[in-house]
């Protein structure tokens, strides 16, 4: 049976194939150079696992895996502009490198694309799989949307927080699960439940990246610990404390997130004794362990053979655990 890592293997010989257009150079070098920045290709490596589920077969889903991770990419590049990141994957940014206008004409050449990867899925599958993708594209940017709103309130709730990344960044994970068993020959049910154990793990991976932000440990976790404090981003543990904070915590905590000048080490260290006197940190970790559980449960129940499911739980597995 093929093991995970072979998969990644040959889905990375394949995205390095794939010039996606020749001229004018300026319109597709930014989008090699962004997909081979390289990133952990989680999405399209699920989709070939659960095309394998159901056939030995698995290599015809692996340009429509491609094309999940085409459409990611598209999205962080836009993401990029809109947020004024200057770096991704430690690299520049496309805008940063070229310029917006560049940036912005290169990612709708890769929403161009993406299609036609997923043109490789065969005819009687393509209207169900076409109608799937296009209801998560619409769902990433209305949570991207909700996201960019969020930025000017305070008054964010944990049941929004929570909607607006099952929008931005799983709804994609379900897809790409749900596309590998739509793919494999998977009935409705199978699919479904891939599609829910997806999302629900997605929810749990992103609530963790939140996590490790205050928490994580810098030589593992590959970026600055406190980023997200020092840029009030709102995060699941900020609107928790702002829901529980009270009295003198509170106006500690308004203190920090209306503070225009400070030390950054200093601020980091301030909230993160008020998360830490609210109770943050084991709330968070039960929320996510509660969001793992519902997608391993979901995968649990897909009707698929014992030994073909081991690879897919296995790499689950692991990706509950890492820490960077």
């Amino acid at each position: 049976m093929t093991t995970p890592e072979q998969l990644l293997q040959t889905l990375q010989t394949d995205i390095e194939q794939n010039t996606f257009g020749e001229h004018p150079v300026e319109l597709y070098e930014p989008i090699r150079y962004i997909m081979s920045l390289g990133g952990k290709r989680l999405r399209p490596l699920m989709t070939l696992m659960a095309a394998a589920l159901y056939t030995d077969e698995w290599q015809r889903a692996l340009k429509p895996a491609q094309a999940v991770e085409v459409f990611h990419n598209f999205t962080l590049m836009h993401d990029d502009i809109m947020d004024r990141a200057p770096l991704r994957r430690g690299q520049p940014t496309v805008h940063e490198k070229w310029n917006s206008n560049i940036a912005i004409l290169s990612g709708d050449v890769m929403l161009v694309r993406a299609y036609d990867l997923l043109l490789d899925v065969e005819s009687d599958r393509i209207k169900r799989v076409l109608t799937r993708f296009n209801q998560t594209a619409a769902e990433v940017c209305e949570g991207q949307q909700l996201d960019m709103n969020f930025e000017k309130r305070w008054d964010v709730s944990e049941a929004e927080y929570l909607e607006m990344i099952r929008l931005k960044t799983s709804v994609l994970l379900g897809f790409a699960l749900e596309l590998g068993g739509i793919i494999g020959g998977a009935d409705e049910e199978a699919t479904q439940l891939l599609y829910e154990a997806g999302v629900s793990m997605g929810v749990g991976f992103q609530l963790k990246d939140d996590l490790l932000d205050v928490y994580g440990d810098p030589a593992k976790f590959g970026k600055q610990v406190g980023g997200d404090i020092i840029a009030n981003k709102k995060t699941f543990l900020l609107i928790e404390a702002l829901e529980r904070a009270q009295g003198e915590t509170r106006t500690e905590l308004d203190k920090w997130l209306n503070k225009k000048e400070f030390d950054k080490e200093e601020k980091v260290k301030a909230v993160t004794d008020i998360y830490d006197s609210l109770d943050i940190r084991a709330f968070t970790e039960q929320k996510i362990n509660d969001y793992f559980s519902r997608g391993f449960d979901c995968l649990e129940r897909v009707p698929a053979e014992p030994a073909r499911k081991a690879p897919l739980l296995g790499f689950a597995s692991q990706l509950v655990e890492r820490e960077q």
